[in-house]
């Protein structure tokens, strides 16, 4: 399991100890849309495109999990200032030259954790995996059963972005309520978890690629985005306006969403 591979129980490893930013993972492509869009927005998609047969490019990030930086146990997580307010210690303590790539996208983190969420948002940024299903509970209730969905990926390729046809009728996970946790560049894991009150639709979409690749892909859609910010990416790729559509977007293979469990599929 993903949460398996992320928790180190006994400090930071030194091995991989490296903050690995999201834009290091892109191989290139020969579309020529790539060179002025970024490559890990090529995610998100219509709700009307959620049918068998259908076929759209897709980048789906391939990241070694052994060169992945691990979730900490709660007291050493616990243990470790979390604020961009202790930045300047924080970068001396993971060895980062201010202003260096990796230092800026740290401080992004943080700063992102800081930031007050948009209406209708509870968030949390985890730094533990109790932590994170503290929080989760909490959205749910703590007598609650949960149950965790994340893409699979069936096959193995190096190839990063391609063009994938829904191969069967997408499966919808029926869930009153969801948590979806998004990996976050830092130095060890940290994931933003959020839960939104306007009704979001969870799916298990199987895909094939032009290659052969064979994913198991969790897709939400989310249904109300009238709150969201008109520059949030997915309006300039999708070329809608905020409130107008339903966004949707895939998961990589190490984000996540949480359910209650049992759910009706």
């Amino acid at each position: 399991m993903i949460l398996h591979r992320a928790v180190q129980a006994d400090g930071i490893d030194k091995e991989t100890n490296v903050l690995q930013l999201h834009s290091m993972d892109v191989q290139g492509h020969p579309s020529s849309h790539m060179h002025h869009m970024d490559s890990s927005l090529i995610m998100f998609f219509k709700l009307e495109d959620l049918k068998m047969g259908n076929t759209m490019q897709v980048y789906f990030p391939k990241r070694d999990p052994s060169r992945s930086p691990h979730l900490l146990s709660k007291e050493k997580a616990e243990s470790i200032p979390f604020s961009l307010a202790q930045s300047p210690s924080l970068l001396k303590r993971f060895s980062f030259v201010q202003d260096s790539p990796q230092a800026k996208a740290m401080e992004d983190t943080l700063r992102q954790c800081e930031n007050k969420p948009i209406k209708g948002e509870t968030k949390f940024c985890a730094t533990s995996l109790e932590s994170m299903l503290d929080f989760t509970r909490s959205i749910f209730g703590f007598d609650v059963n949960i149950k965790i969905l994340a893409t699979k990926h069936q096959t193995k390729s190096p190839t990063l972005i391609q063009d994938y046809t829904i191969c069967q009728v997408p499966e919808e996970i029926l869930a009153p309520k969801m948590v979806a946790c998004h990996t976050l560049p830092y130095s060890y894991a940290v994931f933003y978890c959020h839960y939104q009150k306007s009704k979001s639709r969870v799916f298990k979409v199987p895909l094939v690629g032009e290659n052969g690749d064979r994913v198991e892909a969790i897709g939400v859609c989310h249904l109300d985005t009238s709150q969201w910010s008109p520059s949030h990416p997915s309006f300039q790729v999708l070329e809608i306006e905020p409130g107008t559509s339903p966004v949707c977007h895939f998961f990589p293979a190490d984000n996540f969403v949480w359910v209650p469990s049992p759910v009706v599929n």
